[in-house]
């Protein structure tokens, strides 16, 4: 039996245990401290605008009313009061109305913001005034039969307070008034909170331009991806081989050892570099600060990968500092994941890379023998270098090639140089 009262009572206490239910009542009772300055202007307004008439002096009503209301809407066309109210809606009505991106503001969603404020005002003052009202009245049902003798006069209601039987039951009336008043400010604070997404929602416009942030930060993090699948696969790759290079010679080249392991050092300190930025980036949401390598950073980049004892030769035909630094910072990228992808699949095979800055575009091409020395494909990774590639071609609205020619591998890669400018 117990457990069925306290299942029964349970809806009814709850609203008094909810912290909404106080932040819906604050919500209600800021609507009605905003009329205060109205109130006070129409006051003034009354006092000024009183005309004689035939049967004697009165207010012009319709106009002071009219004017109150248009004033009352002013401030609401105003962009930070719709800010205001939706982080209001949001903390106090737990209303689903998302933070507004900085888009411009339509003429659609300045009027439903204003009926916003309005209605917040309008309900506001109601559930205040009420709320006023009611407390005394309540306060002084609950306790006056006790204190009072007599009887109670309230408009045009007597109550008993001979503290008889008949009095019995105005301290529930007064109970009722109370807790009524309460339980209506919840409700009401409840279905404005379901009108708040209507009335503060985003617009279109805003819709657009959040869905265009969303856009450019996915951009931004594969961009940031790319760059570290690119810096740290190529240096894992090098380091790999040149770990695995002094384990043969250990003992016979104790020297050669000894440069390997201070290439791997350099080679591993500079990945760490790059993903602490990468990271730093993705966790702070910032941008790129960072002076990201270009071709004229790819005399380093081959030296790297000559200290695995891989033969490549580079011809570069043209002026690599005239190249738009967006178009040299995604061919360092290209030649690095090129010759990541040759040491990873085809072992220590000499690699050939030619680039060639044109008028209107740079070319390049990188080819390796692939039947030289045959690797065992690993079971897990890689599969992401010829699409990282592609991406990076595509952005610039190049074009790109790979695949097999007799007995070599090819990669043929052209870049726009005006369309980057």
């Amino acid at each position: 039996m117990s457990g069925v009262v306290a299942a029964w009572t349970r809806p009814l206490v709850r609203p008094f245990l909810s912290r909404s239910t106080y932040g819906r009542w604050v919500f209600l009772l800021l609507g009605g401290v905003f009329v205060i300055p109205y109130i006070a202007l129409y006051a003034m307004l009354l006092r000024l605008m009183t005309v004689e008439l035939a049967d004697g002096g009165r207010p012009v009503g319709l106009v002071l009313t009219v004017l109150a209301v248009a004033i009352s809407w002013m401030p609401a066309f105003i962009p930070g009061v719709r800010v205001l109210e939706a982080a209001a809606a949001r903390a106090l009505l737990d209303a689903g109305v998302p933070p507004h991106v900085g888009a411009p503001l339509s003429w659609s969603a300045r009027w439903r913001a204003a009926a916003w404020f309005v209605l917040h005002m309008a309900v506001g003052a109601l559930l205040t005034l009420l709320l006023l009202m009611a407390l005394p009245i309540g306060v002084t049902l609950l306790v006056g039969p006790f204190f009072l003798s007599g009887g109670m006069e309230l408009g045009c209601v007597r109550f008993p307070t001979n503290g008889t039987l008949a009095a019995a039951w105005v301290p529930l009336v007064g109970l009722a008034v109370i807790v009524g008043t309460f339980y209506l400010g919840a409700a009401t604070g409840a279905l404005l909170g379901r009108c708040a997404p209507a009335f503060l929602g985003p617009s279109a416009a805003e819709r657009l331009a959040e869905l265009a942030e969303q856009a450019d930060q996915l951009a931004e993090r594969n961009r940031l991806a790319r760059e570290l699948h690119d810096s740290v696969g190529h240096a894992l790759t090098i380091t790999t081989l040149q770990a695995s290079a002094a384990q043969r010679v250990l003992e016979a080249d104790p020297e050669f050892v000894r440069n390997a392991l201070l290439a791997i050092e350099e080679t591993g300190r500079s990945a760490l570099e790059d993903l602490d930025h990468v990271l730093g980036l993705l966790r702070d949401g910032a941008s790129s600060t960072k002076p990201q390598p270009t071709l004229a950073d790819l005399d380093r980049l081959l030296a790297k990968t000559r200290s695995t004892g891989v033969t490549v030769d580079a011809r570069l035909d043209g002026d690599v500092h005239r190249i738009p630094l967006v178009v040299s910072r995604e061919a360092y990228r290209i030649v690095q994941e090129g010759l990541t992808n040759a040491l990873r699949h085809a072992g220590k095979v000499p690699v050939t890379v030619r680039l060639a800055v044109n008028v209107d575009e740079l070319e390049l091409e990188m080819t390796n023998p692939i039947d030289a020395a045959p690797r065992r494909r690993t079971r897990h990774g890689g599969g992401r270098g010829l699409k990282g590639i592609n991406e990076r071609v595509a952005i610039l609205r190049g074009a790109a090639s790979a695949g097999q020619e007799d007995d070599r591998w090819r990669v043929a890669v052209r870049l726009p140089l005006r369309a980057a400018r």
